[in-house]
């Protein structure tokens, strides 16, 4: 029997919950999915118009569908999750994390040891964790350390050896670390009472240990045994200073896992945040590159799904910035207001933070992707046809209406190319016009760059409002490169983008990168246009009050300034220092002029 055909496949596949594998005609496993209902979820990729193009290679490569049927939602995340961390296909995001977390573990022995491990034995010992912090780890043991008197040597306790006498106290037993079991110096009670509570400290839940602790002080106190109380008193404020540190949140919010996403072209970043009796006990961000433009529900669903996984969360509830379906097992609440909201933006902060980090290191490792980044960033923040690879920003100098001129600087991939920067002095207006110098300059430099065949910009920026982007346009059309290329005004008051026939404008976040580019770029352009109406002041200051003494010209200035270097040195220069340069004559005349 021949293969059936896509159509075929699509028209059989149930009404059901599961997970779909697509293959190409190689019988490569391509993409991954689950969904509610197979039939309609897997038939949307061949009705529906996509927009994103690696989506449509997909659909073309498909050949097979594949699909597994399972009971609930919840099984086909699950499977989906599995499948995608075994086979690892192209077109899914990667999930992969091969890192070992720290764990502590509570050995099953008599007297049982308390300490770190990345290695988990099933020989019935407990494990809490992992965490994602060596550093967490060890300031827990220091804690529990500080706190209660726990044996470190691995000897075999059993009650029949230490009858017999065969161990003795080490050096930790007279340094006041441990009550010495080894001698029977204590009862297995009276340990275990010890490891319930550091179980519940790892848990997160201080409160029976405080209680506890206040109560022996209290006792110790009341028959004058100070000293005794002073050394429990310590042992509570290093539970209560460890406690205020963990505790930020309400105490009644416990056993609760917090997830949040920021993404942007191509990454997403989830943090998580799991609590305990208030108390943030394991906090951990995900990096996920997106394949096929994928949602951040999509994405956040995945997520949870893989994190609660690789940390063994059985927690029954999450906090999630909007609504997600993980199945009937489990409680997910959007919080509006109160304590869970601000968890919950503290997750998201978190997610920020690490994002920012990522993008520092990335820019210094990986400049290409992080310069692929920000233009795809850019791209979609100012609605472009294409990527802004190539900007030009145009910015007018006048200052106190003299010498005016015009700057261009140019960035490419994000970052300035200094040797494409260009200066203008303006040719055709009289007197300061900022509009008509804007027409004047925009012309010349799109005139230059077609009649020398160079590329042109993706974008140009004009610092200015609505008037100076008219001008500009007005050149861009006698050009005939209007919507030929995208061109955008700044407003310096408010930061407002203006574009072409639309009177609102565009606004973007205050911290988002597109418009720390822009004012890049605008800053830019100021420094070069003053630098250089700075220069053209200076220079014309200088030259004009030289010119003012009859019998010097142009070429013993010249001489002049390159010698003396300022005017105020020629203007007290001897005769004998200025007859070697241009000659008797000529020192004569300078020196009438200045000795006036």
């Amino acid at each position: 029997m021949s293969k059936p055909t896509l159509e075929i496949q699509l028209q059989t596949l149930p009404h059901q919950p599961g997970v779909y594998q697509y293959f190409d005609a190689n019988g490569k496993l391509l993409y991954v999915g689950k969904a509610k209902d197979l039939k309609k979820r897997v038939s949307s990729y061949f009705t529906k118009q996509h927009d994103f193009g690696k989506t449509k290679v997909l659909v073309k490569k498909i050949a097979t569908i594949k699909h597994i049927v399972v009971e609930t939602e919840t099984d086909a995340l699950l499977l989906e999750n599995n499948l995608i961390k075994k086979y690892q296909p192209r077109y899914n995001v990667l999930l992969k994390d091969d890192k070992s977390y720290p764990w502590i573990c509570i050995k099953k022995e008599r007297f049982p040891r308390v300490f770190s491990t990345r290695r988990m034995i099933k020989d019935g010992s407990e494990y809490f964790g992992p965490y994602t912090s060596m550093k967490t780890v060890k300031t827990l043991l220091d804690l529990i350390k500080g706190v209660y008197m726990l044996r470190t040597c691995n000897y075999d306790l059993a009650q029949d050896k230490i009858d017999a006498g065969k161990f003795k106290v080490c050096l930790e037993y007279h340094l006041g670390n441990c009550k010495g079991p080894c001698e029977g110096y204590q009862s297995e009670a009276d340990y275990q009472e010890d490891i319930a509570a550091i179980r519940e400290i790892l848990k997160g839940n201080f409160k029976d240990s405080l209680s506890q602790f206040k109560r022996q002080m209290k006792a110790h106190a009341e028959v004058m045994e100070f000293e005794a109380a002073q050394r429990i008193k310590e042992k509570i404020d290093i539970l209560e200073n460890y406690q205020s540190k963990s505790t930020v949140v309400n105490p009644k919010i416990s056993n609760v896992d917090v997830f949040s996403i920021v993404s942007d072209e191509g990454y997403a970043y989830i943090n998580f945040l799991q609590l305990s009796y208030g108390s943030i006990i394991r906090s951990h961000t995900m990096e996920i590159k997106k394949k096929l433009d994928e949602t951040d529900e999509e994405l956040l669903q995945l997520a949870i799904t893989e994190i609660r996984q690789r940390f063994h969360s059985i927690c029954k509830e999450v906090f999630v910035p909007f609504e997600v379906d993980l199945g009937e097992d489990l409680k997910v609440t959007v919080p509006k207001l109160g304590d869970k909201k601000r968890i919950l933006d503290l997750s998201e902060r978190n997610a920020k933070y690490y994002r920012m980090e990522r993008f520092k290191q990335v820019k210094i490792i990986d400049p290409d992707r992080h310069a692929n980044r920000i233009m795809a960033q850019m791209k979609t923040d100012l609605r472009l046809k294409e990527e802004p690879r190539h900007i030009e920003c145009f910015d007018n100098s006048n200052i106190q209406g003299t010498n005016p001129v015009a700057a261009c600087v140019v960035f490419k991939n994000g970052k300035p190319s200094k040797k494409d920067y260009r200066h203008f002095n303006i040719k055709t207006v009289d007197g300061p016009d900022d509009f008509a110098s804007m027409e004047e300059v925009v012309y010349r430099r799109y005139k230059r760059l077609l009649e020398e065949e160079q590329p042109l910009p993706q974008l140009i920026i004009i610092d200015g409002g609505k008037g100076q982007l008219s001008s500009a346009l007005k050149s861009l059309e006698l050009l005939n490169l209007r919507g030929k290329i995208a061109i955008i005004g700044i407003a310096k008051r408010l930061e407002e983008l203006f574009y072409p026939d639309d009177p609102i404008p565009l606004y973007l976040d205050k911290k988002s990168e597109t418009l720390k580019v822009i004012q890049q770029l605008r800053n830019e352009a100021h420094r070069f246009g003053i630098e250089h109406h700075r220069n053209k002041r200076s220079k014309g200051a200088l030259t004009t009050e030289l010119e003012l003494i009859p019998g010097i010209g142009e070429q013993s200035i010249v001489q002049l300034m390159t010698h003396f270097k300022t005017v105020k040195r020629i203007s007290k220069a001897s005769f004998e220092e200025l007859e070697p340069v241009i000659g008797a004559s000529r020192a004569k005349k300078i020196l009438d002029f200045y000795n006036k």
